[in-house]
């Protein structure tokens, strides 16, 4: 059997109508659930990972953190909307 990505594994454990996914090319970005008190699990993303992306597409890192704080983190999607996470291995 393959080894089953972050995507699959998800989506085996929670219905993916409760939450909203990135595009595929965010799946590396992915670290997790995150839960709270009062709401359904969302997806985590690692935040610097998803500028990597912006990047990798032909987006300086000035545009890439722009567009992102903006258009990634400034888009509320409704209770299913991520959450983007500064992972300490990657801001030291």
């Amino acid at each position: 059997m393959d080894k089953m990505n972050k995507r699959e594994l998800i989506l085996e454990r929670y219905p993916e109508d409760e939450f909203m996914i990135l595009p595929e090319e965010f799946d590396d970005a992915i670290i997790g659930m995150a839960e709270r008190c009062g709401s359904n699990p969302v997806l985590a993303y690692d935040r610097d990972k998803v500028i990597e992306v912006y990047i990798s597409e032909g987006m300086s890192e000035e545009e890439a953190i722009e567009y992102f704080e903006y258009n990634t983190i400034g888009s509320y999607v409704g209770e299913g909307t991520p959450v983007f996470v500064c992972v300490p291995n990657s801001m030291w």
